[in-house]
């Protein structure tokens, strides 16, 4: 199994993040499973890519060439791809993945959350989308999600698309429990 996971990039963040982040990428190497991320060394990502790789597990980081030259890309791991985009950069996160699991973050991560998110209504990806809410941190965006059906901006259906978690030994359940998801929800994505 492969999974791309999204996450921040910021060193100043609570201690609580970086110790989910250790829990869930000691949860996937047990799981012998495949992790690809955005290259990071710093925040979120680089605890990932650390404990992946502490624990003899694969990872996989994708960066555009840009950033590496500043060198934000992560010096320990080897499988990296450069791009020359942000957008290019986005589309290999998901090409071939199982699953898109999403831990806390800013900007950056809330795109790429909501690309694939949208990518997955028009039936363009069909993988399970699973949200870590640590602490409660995605806690306004699932009541935005869920105002999006209240106020019939999206379908009913569209609730299956992702699902919520509250802790790490959540997330594998999740992504073997999520909803089925095919091409055909173009035809109910515009509501």
């Amino acid at each position: 199994m492969k999974v791309t996971v999204y996450c921040a990039s910021s060193a100043q963040i609570a201690p609580k993040y970086f110790e989910a982040t250790e829990a869930l990428a000691r949860l996937l190497v047990a799981q012998n499973i495949h992790v690809v991320f955005g290259g990071g060394s710093r925040g979120l990502m680089g605890k990932l890519a650390d404990v992946v790789l502490a624990e003899g597990g694969h990872i996989q980081g994708i960066m555009p060439q840009f950033m590496n030259k500043v060198e934000w890309g992560h010096p320990n791991v080897k499988d990296f791809i450069y791009t020359e985009t942000m957008s290019a950069r986005k589309e290999l996160l998901i090409i071939g993945t199982d699953a898109v699991i999403t831990l806390p973050g800013g900007s950056g991560t809330f795109e790429e959350l909501l690309e694939v998110i949208t990518l997955k209504r028009l039936g363009l990806f069909t993988k399970p989308i699973i949200i870590l809410n640590t602490d409660g941190y995605y806690n306004p965006l699932k009541q935005m999600l869920e105002r999006t059906v209240e106020e019939k901006f999206m379908h009913e259906k569209h609730l299956d698309m992702w699902t919520f978690v509250d802790e790490p030994h959540q997330v594998i359940p999740a992504i073997e429990n999520a909803a089925d998801w095919n091409g055909g929800a173009i035809n109910f994505a515009s509501i």
